[in-house]
């Protein structure tokens, strides 16, 4: 008997990043922003849908965005102990600015 080795090719897989879309509720900080992101769910019994949020603080880089612009951000390395997101675009423009 004669044994066959079998080659196992090697594939990188990449680690899929998440991206949330969100509301920029403060940029108070340096080079920070709060951005709220919002979604619903449907409560297991009653069926009622229910708006939940969370709130990520995300790097801005060079970039300046003010309150309630709608941004995706996208997750990435710890920056710091709170920042672990980076905006990665505008899509719109909040209201008065």
């Amino acid at each position: 008997m004669s044994e066959s080795k079998v080659e196992v090719a090697k594939v990188e897989v990449a680690k899929v990043k998440r991206a949330f879309v969100g509301r920029v509720t403060s940029n108070k900080m340096t080079r920070t922003v709060t951005v709220k992101v919002e979604r619903q769910v449907k409560h297991p019994l009653y069926g009622k849908y229910i708006v939940q949020s969370n709130k990520f603080h995300a790097d801005t880089g060079e970039s300046a965005y003010n309150e309630g612009d709608l941004v995706e951000i996208t997750e990435c390395r710890p920056l710091s102990r709170t920042k672990t997101w980076v905006v990665t675009k505008l899509i719109e423009k909040g209201v008065g600015a």
